[in-house]
């Protein structure tokens, strides 16, 4: 039987846990050929069991978002074998300590600029001419609300994604590019972990049921 994504080649960044890894793993069970991108190798490689023990197809690609050079290589080699991607998901984020706002430090700032900001904006740059090809291209992004005391760094840097996104977004109307930003509800994520220490993780939803309750948006 035929499955929605068949023959489509989904490029899933931050994909070794969270929603992330959720998104990698519907995308795969729809049959998309998934290309993981994250540091941790372990987390990719536990992501590629699952898939394949329900007969999905992954490509690993274990990198650091923040690394430009190793990211165009990447998409370089995705256009090489497969002509194109279709589908980009995109959760890879950075969570500094929190800190009071006059005792932010550069080295902080730093590196949420690095990863959630420069990042983010060079991989929009990377994907888009590699995507733009599909029938169906999308790109999906995820959002939430935090937006509270000792979190200067991430909020700042969220907003700049926001931003980033909503540009992409009003830009794109006219053409067959899709640009989404999702809101899955709280998981138990190490993101959230950062903010709510000691929280009741059986009360907030999990990023599979998430990916679930999102992602049929991509076969509207």
């Amino acid at each position: 039987m035929e499955k929605p994504f068949d023959r489509q080649i989904a490029l899933v960044t931050g994909a070794s846990r969270g929603i992330g890894a959720a998104s990698a793993e519907w995308l795969a069970e729809r049959g998309a050929h998934v290309v993981a991108v994250a540091r941790t190798v372990g987390g990719l490689e536990d992501l590629d069991d699952r898939i394949k023990a329900k007969s999905g197809q992954a490509t690993l690609a274990p990198m650091d978002i923040t690394d430009e050079g190793a990211m165009a290589h990447l998409c370089r080699s995705i256009h090489d074998r497969w002509g194109k991607a279709d589908i980009w998901v995109h959760s890879a984020i950075h969570v500094s300590a929190l800190t009071p706002a006059p005792h932010i430090t550069a080295k902080d700032l730093d590196k949420v600029i690095a990863t959630n900001i420069r990042a983010l904006s060079r991989l929009v740059a990377f994907v888009e001419p590699l995507i733009a090809p599909s029938p169906k291209p999308q790109a999906v992004f995820f959002d939430d609300d935090w937006d509270d005391k000792y979190a200067g760094t991430y909020g700042m840097s969220k907003a700049a994604q926001r931003a980033l996104i909503g540009s992409w977004q009003a830009e794109t109307t006219k053409f067959p590019l899709s640009v989404h930003m999702l809101r899955p509800a709280p998981m138990p994520t190490a993101v959230r972990a950062r903010f709510y220490p000691g929280e009741d993780k059986g009360k907030l939803a999990h990023p599979r049921d998430e990916a679930a309750r999102l992602l049929p948006i991509l076969l509207d």
